[in-house]
């Protein structure tokens, strides 16, 4: 795991000032950080020495001041600004916000996204505690995964993980909620129990359902998709999961030979989806990927303007997928 969101102790600025930035794309890990850090402060210096601030609804020197002020009847406060970037004349003036940081206040700043390029970035990379929390891939989210059943009191195998990884898909978010599912109906998780209580998502079956076609399994490609139907998803959205999924798979191919990660940074695309794409990516060439999406645009066009069978049209283009 790259880390949690940062926390830092600015010892050249205030001997006892904590400052913090709390980054990255994995919300679920960046997030847990912040209650974490906020539960720990409020456990010695109760809740009425929180101050929350948001960028999109406080100015500049609002949230300075919050950062800048003394505490009220509590030894020391909290200053929590969450995306304080959104007022150019924070990110602007970060130096001497940092600097002029009360000695009785900490300071988290949560920055999901930030501009590596920038000032900005780069001074709260240099002068603050800085944590950042980046999406896992599937390996990692499986090791998490069992981890997180461990720490609840129960047991989740690390082959059992993959599948409930290949089920749910790379939000965690989502896989936290599903192992509290899983965790209430029997602690000891199994397949078993994976396959019962948890609905796979159309996104990941979209995925099996193209690498089935693909590996000639009709059968199952069919029973898939009748699957997302009875899921009552619309014909025209698997359409639009099939282009997304075909998309991802011609950018991983158009990427090759970079690494997973390398493709998955220069993509915007999640680690764990670049390297389960790899493989079908590698035998299907890009070539043949953009002839599939172009037909796919052309079916999509034909359901819009001629009155045909929807199903019947989409499950003869994932036969046809089948028999090249």
């Amino acid at each position: 795991m790259v880390g949690f969101e940062s926390v830092f102790i600015v010892e050249w600025y205030h001997t006892y000032t904590m400052v913090v930035t709390l980054t990255g794309t994995n919300d679920f890990a960046r997030q847990a950080a912040l209650r974490k850090l906020v539960a720990d402060f409020i456990a010695e210096h109760t809740d009425m020495a929180v101050e929350r601030l948001d960028g999109e609804e406080s100015s500049a020197d609002r949230m300075r001041e919050s950062a800048n002020s003394l505490p009220f009847l509590t030894a020391r406060k909290l200053s929590v600004l969450r995306e304080p970037s959104k007022q150019k004349a924070f990110a602007e003036h970060i130096g001497d916000v940092l600097k002029d940081v009360a000695d009785t206040t900490d300071l988290i700043i949560v920055e999901p996204k930030l501009d590596k390029r920038g000032t900005y970035y780069k001074t709260l990379k240099k002068d603050t505690d800085f944590r950042e929390f980046n999406d896992l891939d599937g390996n990692g989210l499986a090791s998490w995964a069992a981890g997180y059943a461990s720490e609840q009191g129960g047991t989740l195998s690390a082959g059992d993980a993959r599948v409930l990884v290949d089920r749910v898909g790379p939000n965690q978010q989502l896989l936290a909620a599903e192992l509290g599912k899983l965790l209430a109906y029997d602690p000891h998780i199994t397949r078993q129990s994976i396959e019962l209580l948890v609905e796979p998502m159309p996104q990941s079956t979209i995925f099996e359902l193209l690498d089935a076609a693909f590996a000639g399994k009709t059968a199952y490609a069919m029973q898939l998709y009748r699957e997302q139907r009875a899921l009552k998803v619309e014909p025209q959205a698997i359409i639009a999961m099939l282009a997304w999924q075909i998309h991802i798979l011609a950018m991983v191919a158009s990427g090759a030979p970079r690494t997973a990660d390398d493709i998955a940074r220069q993509a915007k695309l999640n680690p764990y989806v670049v390297r389960k794409s790899q493989g079908l990516a590698r035998t299907l060439g890009l070539p043949r990927l953009a002839t599939m999406l172009s037909q796919l645009l052309a079916l999509d066009r034909r359901l819009k303007s001629v009155s045909i069978d929807a199903d019947e049209a989409l499950q003869l283009f994932l036969l046809q997928l089948a028999i090249r």
